[in-house]
This record gives structure tokens, sequence and C-alpha cells, in this order.
């Protein structure tokens, strides 16, 4: 198991970007925090979704993911293009990443209670796996200029289709969870497998605008890589996070932030967010070089990202399956017993995630210290 997983090889080329593990790290912690809550009842706001348009801190952990993902492709493979790498070889390798990815993701949803009949077929890895394929595939075979094209047809067309297409009942620029076009298109080939019974998060046609967000991602480990002096590189990844920030912002106006929707302003905007968050991070660690404590475990995590995501959410499906006496599942007597008898509802909720997020960082730092990794 010792090597790198999907977004883990931002150790070959120009070096190991150490911020960028931070940057990985958090973002998968956080990803556990918001996804384990003692009680889907009492969860605080910023660590729930938005109820449709508009964003919390809970919707900037995806595409975080996403577009680190982006970043790290081009200490992946840019060295092995310079050196003559076949392309085609590349691919291969890419395809054999994201099959396994997805493949990852169903198994997720079909263990223990597997039935094709009303098994979800969408998901987080799922939605990785596309968008690493795609986003990568364009990296390995298209030139700067090329792939800056790509992302605003993909960006403007999906705008485009999102609000000139007609929907049949709804007619066209119709954004509500049942009226809008990606909604519809995955009622027609998926009805009856979508996680909110007409609409999902993370649906075919939504997977288009995720691709620019690891594209993005792309652009920046471009520039991480080349040869900028430190400060320079700070400051472009700042000023262009504000940049982004404040266009994602007023595109948002004439078609709104939306995660679960994926729309283009959503993808700029969480873009600008990462590029500051990573620029901060980037100077602090790699640039200052003010390591510690207060980011090892941010690294622990990121350096096993796929690993602990996939194991943390099969233990915690099966402590939900699994029954105690008073009929409530394992999950639940342990929130219960453990947490809300003495902080209460809200407390209560918010301490079992923290926990559960202790639990995960000490498993993945007995794995880091003897240098055990999750290689896909």
């Amino acid at each position: 198991m010792k090597g790198a997983g999907t977004a883990d090889d931002a150790a070959v080329g120009a070096g190991r970007v150490h911020s960028l593990d931070a940057f990985r790290g958090v973002t998968i912690a956080g990803m556990i925090l918001v996804n384990n809550p003692g009680s889907w009842s009492y969860v605080y706001p910023p660590l729930g979704h938005a109820a449709w348009h508009g964003w919390t801190p809970t919707d900037l952990i995806f595409p975080y993911f996403l577009f680190i993902l982006g970043v790290a492709v081009p200490y992946s493979f840019a060295r092995r293009l310079a050196e003559g790498a076949h392309r085609g070889d590349l691919v291969r390798h890419i395809a054999r990443r994201s099959a396994v990815l997805v493949l990852l993701g169903l198994a997720m949803r079909a263990v223990p209670d597997f039935d094709v009949t009303t098994m979800r077929y969408y998901g987080v890895l799922q939605r990785i796996g596309l968008v690493y394929f795609f986003a990568a595939t364009a990296y390995v075979y298209l030139g700067l200029r090329a792939r800056v094209a790509l992302s605003i047809v993909l960006l403007l067309g999906y705008w485009a289709m999102m609000m000139l297409v007609p929907v049949p009942g709804f007619g066209a620029g119709d954004l509500s969870p049942d009226g809008n076009l990606a909604s519809w298109l995955d009622r027609a080939l998926l009805d009856g497998h979508l996680w909110q019974g007409t609409w999902d998060p993370e649906g075919l046609l939504s997977t288009l605008p995720a691709i620019a967000t690891a594209l993005l991602g792309i652009f920046t480990g471009e520039w991480l890589r080349g040869e900028a002096g430190p400060p320079e590189k700070t400051r472009a990844l700042v000023t262009a996070g504000l940049t982004g920030t404040v266009v994602g912002l007023a595109w948002g106006l004439v078609f709104p932030i939306n995660k679960n929707l994926w729309t283009s302003s959503y993808v700029v905007f969480t873009a600008g967010t990462a590029l500051i968050s990573l620029g901060f991070l980037y100077w602090f660690i790699d640039v200052r070089r003010l390591r510690g404590a207060w980011q090892e475990w941010m690294v622990v995590y990121g350096r096993n990202a796929i690993l602990v995501f996939v194991a943390s959410g099969m233990v915690t499906k099966t402590m939900a399956r699994i029954r105690m006496d008073e009929g409530t599942s394992l999950y639940g007597w342990i929130y219960e017993r453990g947490f809300r008898s003495w902080a209460g509802d809200y407390p209560g909720s918010l301490a079992f995630a923290l926990t559960y997020v202790l639990f995960w960082l000490g498993i993945m730092w007995v794995l880091h210290r003897r240098r055990i990794y999750l290689k896909i």
C-alpha cells in the first residue's frame, strides 16, 4: 500500500508542495466532520449545506477536493510528458485510477444492501473518478490554450444549457429542484436511483462544470511548478483568488451559486476561495516553513485522503445498521449516551462529529508513521 492516491502525487516534478497535502487534509477532515453529526436533527447551519441557492462553509468542501485534485495533476504527469512518456500509456493509467474510484463509490452504495432496483449510482467518489479522468486526460493531450478554451466552453455552455434549453413541463431557465435541465436529464436516465428522488447533486450534466473546477486546479498546479519566485506565486494565488471570488459572486446574481446544480458561478466562486486558502497555506508552510503540530495533522489526513473517506463512510454505515437493545442504532446509541447526555442536542452532535474526526486522525497518524498510504 505504500505509494500515493489519485490526488496525492504532488511529490514529483518540482518537489513536494506540503501546503497542498495540508489543504487536502483539512478538506477531507471537514468532509468527515459534516458527514457525521451525532444527529442530523441537530446540525449548526454552517455545518449543513445550503437548502438550494446560496452557500455555507460546508458547500466549499467538495469543490475544494476537486480543485486540489487538479492542482496535483501537473505534479503527476509534467515530468513524464517532458521525458517523452507515451500519452496513451498515461491515459490508460488515468483510466485505471478513475475506474477504481468509480467502483469504490458504487461499492460504498451497494454494501450491505445491494439492490440494483433502488441503488443510487451517482455519488462523491463516482464524480471524483469521472472528473479526474476527463481533466487529467485534457492535461495530457491538450495545450494550455486549448484547456483554457475547454474551461470556458464548459462554464458558459452549462450556463446556456441550464438557462436556454426548455424542460418539458417547466420551460427554459427554471432552476428549481425539479424544473432544471440537469434534474430532468437525471430523471430520464436513472429515475428511481436518485438521492433526492427527483434530483441528485452528483448528477450527470452537472459533472461538466465540475470538470472545470479540476481544470482550474490544473492551471494552479502549473503556476506553482513554474519558475516564478515564492512571493510572486503567493501574490498571484491570492490575487487570482480574490478576483475569482468577486467574479463568482457577481455571476451568481444572474446564475445563482448552487452546489446541488454545480452552477458555473459556484465553480468560479469556490475556485477563488480555494486559491486564497491555498495561497495562505503555501506562504506559511512552503515559503516561510512555519511547520509544526498546527499543520502536521492536516498532512496526516491529506496523505491518505481516499482511504480515510472510504473507511470512515463504511464504519458509519455499519454502526447505523447495528441495533442495540433499545432498538436504536449503535451510531445513535453512542451519540445519546456518550455526548447528548451531558452536552445537549447541538453541542453534543458537534462533539460527536469532532470526536469522530479525531478517531480517524489517530488511525491515519499510525499509518503515516509507518509510511503506509493507499495507492490507487
